[in-house]
C-alpha cells in the first residue's frame, strides 16, 4: 500500500511590503493632476461588442392599408440599398416615437384610429 500523504513543500504566500506599495504623491503633484483631469473630457468605456437582448414575441392586428405601408417602406429601404425586416421598421418607428416631444407624440397617436382588440373575423375580403 502506498502512503497517501506526500512530501510537498508548503505554499508560500507573497508578502506585500511597504516598498511594493505605491507611495502617496506630494500635494503639489495632486493639484496638477486634478487640473489636467478637469481640462480633458472623460472618455466613456467602449460599449460591449455584442449585447444579447432578451426578445419578446407578440402578435397584433393591423389594417391592410397600414400593412401595405409597411411593405412600401420595406421596398423603399431596399431601393436605398438598406433592406430591412418588418420588425426593424416597427422598432425604428418606436424609436422615432420615443424621440418625439409630448405634443408631437400625442398628435401622432391621435392620427391613428383605435381598433377592436382580438383576431379579425374570418370573412371574405
Amino acid at each position: 500500500m502506498t502512503n497517501t500523504t506526500t512530501s510537498r513543500k508548503p505554499r508560500t504566500v507573497a508578502k506585500t511590503t511597504a516598498a511594493a506599495a505605491p507611495k502617496p504623491a506630494p500635494a503639489s503633484a495632486k493639484k496638477s493632476v486634478a487640473k489636467k483631469a478637469a481640462a480633458q473630457p472623460v472618455a466613456l468605456p467602449a460599449p460591449p461588442a455584442k449585447v444579447k437582448h432578451k426578445l419578446v414575441r407578440d402578435s397584433f392586428t393591423i389594417p391592410k392599408s397600414e400593412y401595405a405601408v409597411l411593405e412600401a417602406l420595406k421596398h423603399r429601404a431596399a431601393n436605398l440599398k438598406r433592406p430591412v425586416k418588418k420588425s426593424e421598421l416597427l422598432r425604428a418607428g418606436i424609436s422615432a416615437l420615443n424621440a418625439m416631444s409630448d405634443k408631437a407624440f400625442l398628435t401622432a397617436i391621435g392620427n391613428v384610429p383605435s381598433l377592436k382588440t382580438g383576431r379579425p373575423s374570418k370573412s371574405a375580403d
